[in-house]
């Protein structure tokens, strides 16, 4: 995955928002799922504004914040279960939590050199298209900053009354078909424990 998909990425999570308010109605005043992106947003941003070791790239202070601010919003155990493929279900429990932990440390050094790049870009909401009913849905968004505009969807789950993110889609690419196709060729060659080996390495600097 390129620099450029994750600086767009944090980008989306950390910009100033023009909200396009939805008009749809929930039970129990329920956040719609345009006004979460709105909301993690802007807490993110305010967390980037206030530490400039964040804004450098340090690693501790980003993992400080991904752990606190992101995740929690974030069902990453679906992420990662998505991008491994069918291959997780065969996983042992020890497995699964490798994937997740590696896998996790590998978005975090990239979000450390894509903060570098965060400027003063902002999103714009698209209309948001669902049902009162529907438990999943699809939250589009744009980034405009220098260059052209580009495109930016989350795909959100209902969890309760919340939602939570489970992959991300950045001028056509899903983070976690991207993913799942690199997977898949390390695990056909090397298995599920080559894969774990491999994206352990990866991690510690090496190609």
């Amino acid at each position: 995955m390129n620099r450029r998909f994750f600086s767009v990425l944090i980008t989306s999570l950390a910009a100033s928002l023009t909200l396009a308010t939805s008009s749809l109605s929930f039970a129990q005043s329920a956040e719609t799922p345009d006004a979460f992106i709105k909301r993690l947003s802007v807490d993110v941003l305010d967390t980037i504004k206030a530490d400039k070791a964040i804004q450098a790239g340090d690693v501790s202070k980003i993992t400080a914040l991904v752990d606190s601010k992101i995740m929690p919003n974030v069902n990453f155990q679906r992420m990662t279960a998505s991008s491994v493929g069918r291959s997780w279900r065969s996983a042992t429990p020890e497995q699964q939590k490798k994937l997740q932990d590696e896998f996790k440390t590998l978005l975090m050094r990239t979000y450390s050199g894509a903060l570098s790049e965060v400027k003063d870009q902002s999103i714009v909401m698209k209309p948001l298209r669902m049902a009162a009913e529907d438990t999943e849905v699809t939250v589009r968004t744009e980034i405009k900053g220098r260059g052209d505009p580009i495109a930016l969807d989350y795909r959100l789950e209902k969890a309760g009354t919340s939602w939570k993110i489970y992959d991300l889609n950045v001028a056509s690419v899903w983070l976690v078909e991207t993913y799942r196709t690199q997977f898949s060729q390390e695990i056909n060659a090397n298995g599920i424990d080559g894969l774990i080996a491999k994206l352990a390495e990866r991690n510690k600097g090496r190609k």
